[in-house]
């Protein structure tokens, strides 16, 4: 009896070992900016473009310019690209309270005075440990298109996820002051 239960026990320690463990699941939040008058009354996000290296559900960190980093336990609670332009619409929200701010994928379904496309190209840690964004952006207004480049650096209080999640969230909100200033 005694080898039997030995070997029932070794095995389970071993199944043990193999369970992995539940992961962190983070969300980008709404950062508060200035607020702004004037701009178009509807404005319609169009769906986001997003560097494939950032196309997962597990948080990219990268340690240099060569060198992708993941950690399989720490993950976005929602696919980045749609949570990104959920944030994204909070954000300009706030910052044009007297506009209505809608993705091109939600329910709302209004001709636009607006469109804001944005491709997200870079949303990582550099070297010396700040989140980088980088990110296109074109803005579509009145028959004309304005086109800019925003780059990003927010230092996060500490190397743990959380604060790099915060620092990704305060970079999106002043990716959101440019487009902002865009549309004013």
């Amino acid at each position: 009896m005694m080898p039997r239960f030995a070997a029932l026990l070794l095995v389970l320690v071993a199944l043990a070992g193999c369970a992995s463990q539940t992961p962190t699941l983070y969300t980008l939040a709404p950062v508060a900016g200035p607020v702004r008058s004037g701009g178009p009354a509807r404005i319609e996000i169009r769906e986001i473009g997003l560097a494939r290296y950032l196309d997962r559900p597990e948080i990219v960190r990268s340690t240099s310019d060569s060198l992708v980093a993941l950690d399989g336990n720490e993950r976005w609670g929602d696919p980045l690209v749609s949570m990104f332009g959920r944030v994204l619409a909070e954000n300009l929200g706030q910052r044009l309270p007297n506009a209505l701010v809608f993705g091109e994928n939600g329910a709302i379904s209004v001709t636009p005075d607006a469109v804001v496309e944005i491709d997200l190209q870079r949303m990582d840690v550099d070297a010396r440990g700040a989140v980088e964004l980088v990110a296109q952006v074109a803005v579509q207004r009145g028959g004309r298109t304005a086109t800019r480049s925003v780059r990003v650096s927010a230092m996060p209080a500490s190397s743990g996820m959380h604060d790099i999640v915060k620092a990704m969230s305060k970079a999106s909100g002043e990716l959101a002051d440019a487009v902002a200033a865009m549309l004013a």
